[in-house]
């Protein structure tokens, strides 16, 4: 049986429309040169973009243990995203850092965001896209969840 996209909810319709921005961003970001780029690595990068971190708090902010934080450190640092070195403060610890490519998938994934954007404004009208945009920062802040957005602690749904 086929599914009609117009009995969607509002969550299933957001879901769908997520997916779908996301799955065209990434599409975007291989044309590009970051075609082993994930959707999963933003949940990492959001608490690298201020400066290198340790381990430790890098484990802590996404709320796993340091040996799942080391797992994902060392798939990035394989893809060339991060580098791993010596904490200058607590010989003991070890940073992870952003490598240049790190901040150029970064940089690239903004600069397609809003591309997104000023393409669906041109397709849809801009008041309609901003009012969709509204809807959706007021949904989130109606559950609770501005605050771990400003803080920058996003987190997959469980």
């Amino acid at each position: 049986m086929e599914y009609d996209p117009s009995d969607a909810d509002l969550s299933l319709a957001s879901l769908f429309a997520g997916w779908a921005l996301a799955d065209e961003l990434q599409r975007r970001l291989a044309d590009d040169g970051f075609d082993d780029a994930r959707f999963a690595d933003g949940v990492v990068f959001q608490h690298l973009v201020g400066g290198p971190v340790t381990i430790s708090t890098l484990a802590e902010k996404l709320g796993v243990t340091q040996q799942a934080a080391s797992k994902s450190v060392a798939d990035l640092e394989h893809r060339g995203y991060v580098v791993r070195r010596p904490d200058p403060v607590d010989a003991r610890a070890r940073q992870v850092a952003l490598t240049e490519r790190g901040e150029a998938v970064i940089s690239t994934a903004r600069k397609h965001r809003a591309s997104l954007d000023a393409d669906l404004r041109q397709a849809l009208g801009a008041d309609e896209v901003e009012q969709a945009r509204r809807l959706l920062l007021a949904v989130v802040d109606h559950l609770g969840a501005t605050p771990s957005l400003r803080a920058r602690a996003v987190h997959p749904p469980r």
